[in-house]
């Protein structure tokens, strides 16, 4: 109820009354005798109305009272919801640590709920909500999705951060980092970028740039570091000590290895290629499947034979059934045996 309505209709209602009273009940007057003090004698509608005015001004503390009441709870809305706007937020950038607190009831269960949910922006949404800071994070999502770069300062993301890795993708793609700058900056980075870029550097870097990151080395960028050896194109030679070093890096099975040998099949020298898995073979008796592979791959059959013979009768079978199936004169691809 509007305080001016209020007021208006309880100043007629004292009116109409004390003149009713006054024209229709009686003219008279009454002196009233408080604690032995005779008052002046006042009309009697002037004393009924004074009940209604004692009314009117209890009533407007009593207002009074429960609209500051009915304030400081919708404060506490309104602060809730400012929170709630900010959990939205931190749902879309995709923060992890979310925690906050809540003064009413229902925004407490709201809250909880986001704050322990991821959002995902769907193309359909676009930043044209009732709501600022929803539609700024609306579109800066919209801008990363497009290869675009966006200032991710004011909202303290994480490394690990997927906007946050995004972004520094799309300033790597459109060449405002360089491949080097990242590998320097290894801290800033998640250690899936740095990968990443990695395999793009090992493409025409030299050898001692390669070697000077290769704690950034996957099996990825190991193959293509092997395509390049002795290719005609980005040629890159390197010693078996040298490989030996990056292989170091990846924990690689026998089956990795016999890859790699087939990998470098195609243009490494023969003799550098027999001695690097002859050396792997040495170190581990777990690569003598590889060096198998690439005796018979090359066609040197009587070490390849030597070295079956001193294994147990069950090992290597696949190796041995190539071998008895050459004794018979069938010619067949090794790759079909590993």
């Amino acid at each position: 109820m509007y305080l001016k309505r209020y007021t208006t209709a309880s100043f007629l209602l004292i009116v109409i009354v004390g003149w009713y009273v006054y024209a229709f009940v009686t003219q008279d007057s009454y002196a009233i005798n408080l604690f032995g003090v005779q008052l002046p004698s006042i009309s009697i509608a002037v004393l009924i109305s004074i009940p209604l005015i004692i009314l009117y001004i209890g009533s407007l503390f009593h207002m009074g009272f429960y609209s500051f009441l009915n304030g400081l709870n919708n404060k506490k809305y309104e602060k809730d919801n400012e929170k709630f706007i900010d959990s939205i937020v931190d749902a879309y950038l995709g923060k992890q640590d979310r925690s906050r607190v809540y003064k009413t009831d229902r925004y407490k269960l709201l809250g909880k709920v986001i704050d322990n949910s991821n959002l995902m922006a769907t193309s359909t949404l676009k930043p044209d909500t009732p709501n600022e800071k929803i539609n700024n994070v609306l579109e800066i999502i919209e801008e990363l999705k497009n290869g675009k770069i966006v200032n991710l300062k004011k909202y303290s993301l994480e490394v690990s951060n997927q906007l946050t890795i995004i972004n520094q993708r799309n300033m790597y793609k459109n060449g405002d980092l360089s491949a080097e700058n990242i590998l320097n900056a290894r801290d800033k980075y998640t250690k899936s970028f740095l990968e990443e870029v990695y395999i793009d550097f090992v493409k025409e870097s030299p050898l001692y740039a390669i070697d000077k990151y290769k704690e950034n080395l996957t099996q990825e960028a190991l193959f293509i570091i092997l395509g390049r050896i002795n290719a005609d194109e980005n040629t890159l030679e390197i010693t078996n000590d040298e490989l030996m070093s990056l292989f170091s890096h990846l924990e690689l099975n026998s089956d990795d290895y016999i890859a790699i040998s087939r990998a470098v099949s195609l243009n490494m020298v023969p003799e550098q290629r027999i001695k690097l898995f002859e050396r792997l073979s040495e170190s581990s008796e777990e690569m003598l499947g590889a060096y198998l592979y690439t005796l018979f791959d090359l066609e040197m059959l009587s070490p390849a034979e030597e070295l079956l013979n001193n294994t147990q009768q069950d090992e290597y079978l696949n190796f041995k059934s190539y071998r008895a199936l050459k004794e018979c004169g069938k010619n067949f691809n090794i790759d079909l045996f590993v």
